[in-house]
């Protein structure tokens, strides 16, 4: 592997090439290496500055890929691999990923990703000069023979092929050549169906004027990103109808002015034909396609028909899953607002080896990535706003999350409102005032089906699974108290958190315990907690024995119930029952959740005295005794808040500041 330093305009380092054998003995091609200057070339512009608009930062970013597009157009040979010096030096046994550009082949577009790809990705960018006129089969083997030799070298690790519009494509057919190899495919829209699309036009377009037209054709596409905002009524009713087509997508626009003022037009018109080439050739091949696929696709991509493709890649590909990005255009990697580590991440998709393993290849969320996820559930806040009461070790309970310790492995075990309406401030609390990851143990269904039916997508679950949930196993709870991790546990699962009318804040527990010997093993912190409030902001119209008596609602809920893992079924009584359903609530005006933890329970020592079924036992009913005691002293300490209707908390808010802290009932 020969390695040198590409240096930008200005003497500022902007990469590190990379070169396999391949490409020495393919190309003859010798990589020239300088001496990186001291000064760093400036972060992103779109990171500077305050503004909240995303359609000027998406600008912004536009702005700083084609000033680096530009950097980058001098150089020549034949395409190969870089490493932009933004990712830093990648963490110990990072899968590599493989980035493979849409038809500009510059190769940076993840510009607005690399810092945060870089902590957890090997990555290599394919670069393909604009002089360069290889052809889509020799692309493919291009990257067939880096796949092969970084294989090679790591079996055990998956390699990642990310493929952007025509990099989909390239991505496509090197994972159909190579299904023995362990390939993660995420495809950003890609463009392997040109039928009913705008660039299938442009290449029939291009196929049938005189070649010395072409500069005039391609003139016309940056007319887009030139009139987008105004259209001034002197333009062409052409140049015109091109706006209005691309009106509202300023990635995309910019990204068609990137193309004619950047890439030479024999180069444009070459690579809208080799896109022709690689649809043909991927759409024959599909069926040979075995890897793991994540399919990311916009709702308002207006130059491919990007949703009825992934819809057609998912039905073909035996291993594929799509995540929808509806407000969303074609050049998606560049928009301000979208976050692909929190996609991949959210979608279960990043893994380190052969099979996910939930607890080791977990990516704890950056400040940054925790407030853009946790961004759409704000109002909960000013719905719910919630009281958290904590005890000290040495008794003392005190308003706030100081009793919980900081240090693990700690084990939350409480009970399940309906529906699970607690995780969001539960967990949001945590994190903003200890910035603690709680890993919770949830149901199967939030990961697997068992068949495909009516349940919602799991793409519904994504910010459960990014927050650290996990499913529910004797290994991966031993995994995360090795972890030393701060682990969320509901005892009574499902059927305390889809329980029937006026079961409000009954405990639905097995009879034997499931974790206190386990817990005891790490020497675990127990702590007990009550939650309540979900009586506070609806009425139950229909409960699941209502619903059963209903045949059109019993037969959903047979169906719903076909197509998940059922858990328990060595358990008799009614914590066996996991049928799925979703009652019928009629909301209220909001109230307030009120949560209290109990003193933590030390497990440390006790190993071996809780080896004894019986001590454990004891234990587990001391717990849950703790959990049924907080539960009731919030029911009777709530009736004493001045401020449990929302229409009591407004004023006080609007008059104090909506962050402000409301006050409750004394503790």
């Amino acid at each position: 592997m020969a390695a040198g330093a590409y240096t930008a305009a200005g003497g500022s380092p902007l990469l590190q090439y990379r070169n396999s054998s391949y490409l020495h003995v393919r190309f003859n091609y010798l990589v020239r290496a300088s001496q990186p200057p001291t000064q760093m070339r400036p972060a992103l512009s779109s990171n500077k500055g305050s503004s909240n608009s995303i359609t000027e930062k998406t600008s912004l970013i536009m702005k700083d890929y084609m000033e680096w597009s530009k950097d980058m157009i001098g150089s020549g040979g034949p395409p190969c691999w870089f490493s932009p010096l933004e990712c830093g030096p990648p963490v110990k046994d990072s899968p590599l990923l493989l980035y493979l550009p849409g038809i500009d082949g510059i190769g940076l577009g993840l510009i607005k990703h690399h810092k945060r790809l870089g902590r957890i990705f090997n990555i290599w960018c394919l670069h393909v000069p604009v002089t360069d006129r290889t052809s889509f089969s020799d692309l493919v083997h291009l990257v067939e023979a880096t796949v092969r030799s970084e294989n090679h070298h790591a079996p055990r690790r998956p390699i990642y092929l990310l493929g952007e519009s025509f990099g989909g494509c390239l991505a496509l057919a090197v994972a159909a050549r190579n299904p023995h190899i362990d390939l993660a495919l995420i495809l950003a829209n890609p463009a392997t169906r040109l039928r009913e699309s705008q660039l299938q036009n442009l290449i029939t377009l291009s196929e049938v004027i005189p070649e010395q037209l072409h500069p005039s054709m391609v003139k016309m596409l940056s007319v887009p990103a030139r009139v987008a905002v105004a259209i001034p009524g002197s333009v062409h009713p052409l140049q015109q109808a091109a706006a209005e087509l691309f009106r509202g997508d300023v990635a995309f626009s910019s990204y068609l002015s990137v193309l004619a003022d950047v890439l030479p037009v024999g180069t444009l018109i070459w690579r809208l034909k080799m896109l022709k080439a690689a649809a043909a050739f991927v759409s024959s091949r599909l069926h040979a396609v075995k890897a793991q696929t994540l399919v990311l696709s916009s709702g308002k991509d207006r130059l491919i028909p990007s949703l009825e493709e992934s819809e057609k890649l998912r039905q073909m590909l035996p291993n594929c899953e799509i995540r929808r990005f509806n407000n969303s255009g074609h050049v998606l990697l560049l928009e301000a607002d979208f976050n692909l580590v929190t996609v991949i991440t959210g979608a279960n998709f990043y893994r380190r080896g052969r099979h996910l393993d939930f607890v080791t290849d977990f990516v704890p969320p950056s400040t940054s990535e925790f407030d853009s996820v946790y961004k759409p559930y704000r109002w909960m806040e000013v719905a719910f706003n919630p009281v958290m009461i904590s005890t000290l070790e040495n008794g003392n309970v005190v308003r706030g999350l100081t009793g919980i310790p900081t240090e693990g492995p700690v084990l939350l075990v409480g009970y399940h409102m309906m529906l699970g309406l607690e995780l969001v401030p539960l967990v949001s609390c945590l994190w903003n005032e200890h910035k603690i990851v709680l890993r919770g143990i949830a149901h199967p269904l939030m990961f697997k089906r068992a068949r495909v039916g009516n349940m919602p997508a799991l793409s519904m679950y994504d910010d459960y699974r990014f927050m650290g949930a996990v499913p529910v196993s004797a290994p991966n709870f031993y995994k995360l108290l090795s972890s030393k991790s701060h682990m969320l546990l509901y005892p009574g699962g499902m059927r305390e958190a889809l329980h029937r009318k006026g079961e409000e804040y009954k405990l639905f527990w097995p009879e034997q315990s499931e974790f206190v010997r386990m817990a005891a093993r790490f020497g675990a912190k127990i702590i007990p907690f009550g939650s309540v409030g979900e009586d506070d902001i609806g009425q139950m119209l229909l409960d699941y024995d209502d619903l059963m008596k209903i045949p059109y609602f019993k037969a959903g809920i047979e169906e719903l119930t076909g197509q998940v893992e059922k858990l328990r079924n060595d358990t008799e009584g009614e914590v066996s029952n996991q049928d799925v359903h979703l009652p019928i609530i009629l909301p209220k005006v909001p109230g307030r959740f009120y949560f209290y933890f109990g003193k933590p329970i030390e497990t440390e020592g006790r190993k071996e005295e809780l080896k004894s079924r019986e001590k454990a036992h004891e234990l587990y009913l001391e717990v849950k005794s703790e959990v049924e005691r907080c539960i009731g002293y919030l029911k009777e300490k709530r009736e004493k808040d001045p401020y449990r209707s929302i229409m009591a908390r407004l004023p006080y808010q609007a008059s104090h500041g909506f962050d402000s802290e409301v006050p409750t009932f004394d503790l």
